[in-house]
């Protein structure tokens, strides 16, 4: 199969200068492998997404130099992708509908957690394996896939080489849907790239371990998973992550002062300093 890359940027803001980073990144890698880049818009959640952020990120990606193939797609208008999957995954017993609460699952979680990342669900708090089987739809509960407790799941990154998560100790039963009808980013991000025939995936590293995640839920699929390259973070010169909230490191921030898209792209490859 030829080469396809996607950029997939998620409308709540201006694009950060680590935005910059990852996606000329991906596009450079569509380039030299001579194959396509998709642009695919992550707008979900219809409480954080705005169409003038879109427009904005298009436009900011396309001064950078950015160039793609195919789209822009919206994950807003693929809501029935979404739900043939969670059918797919509910019919093979692999997710459960939950009712308990991120508290209830902090107090009986007892394996460490990034603070960044969720808390390991306990297996103890899972329902019986059929739980959820005649539910027609994931509306109004969270739903979570049920992982392979004590299984290793491999992969090897373009650039970090080997790397492995335990499930049930890395990572536990993670939601794929949300309680207020909106599909997670685990098994919306699967149901694209698995559908647009995506064959790698560049994203930045903070994502390694989300990458366990799909990979079981492209096994349950009987999907062919891509390859995948996590490119380093943006850093300040005290080497701590610099996150979309820092609005003044935004693309359209730095290209107000004057600053070059080469330029912006440098400084997202050093570190930081505000």
């Amino acid at each position: 199969m030829s080469y396809r890359g996607r950029i997939a940027p998620t409308p709540t803001g201006d694009l950060h200068v680590g935005h910059a980073r990852t996606f000329t990144w991906a596009a450079r890698r569509a380039e030299e492998a001579g194959g396509a880049l998709v642009l695919r818009i992550e707008d979900l959640d219809p409480l954080r997404c705005r169409a003038e952020w879109t427009e904005r990120a298009i436009e900011d990606l396309a001064w950078l130099g950015v160039r793609w193939s195919e789209g822009p797609a919206y994950q807003s208008r693929r809501r029935d992708v979404y739900e043939e999957v969670w059918r797919r995954l509910r019919d093979a017993e692999l997710v459960y509908p939950c009712e308990v609460s991120r508290r209830e699952i902090r107090d009986a979680a007892h394996a460490p957690h990034d603070d960044e990342d969720e808390p390991i669900f306990p297996p103890a708090l899972r329902p019986p394996p059929d739980t959820g089987r005649d539910a027609e739809s994931p509306a109004g509960v969270v739903w979570r896939f049920r992982v392979p407790d004590g299984e290793t799941v491999a992969f090897t990154d373009a650039l970090r080489g080997p790397q492995s998560f335990t499930a049930g100790t890395d990572f536990g039963d993670f939601v794929v849907w949300r309680k207020d009808d909106v599909p997670a980013y685990e098994l919306a991000v699967v149901a694209d790239d698995a559908a647009m025939g995506i064959t790698e995936v560049v994203r930045g590293e903070d994502l390694l371990r989300s990458t366990a995640r799909q990979l079981l839920v492209y096994r349950a699929l009987g999907a062919e998973p891509p390859a995948w390259c996590h490119v380093p973070l943006v850093r300040d010169g005290d080497g701590r992550r610099l996150a979309k909230r820092h609005q003044p490191l935004s693309v359209r921030e730095l290209r107000g002062r004057g600053m070059t898209p080469g330029e912006v792209v440098a400084l997202g490859g050093a570190g930081v300093r505000r």
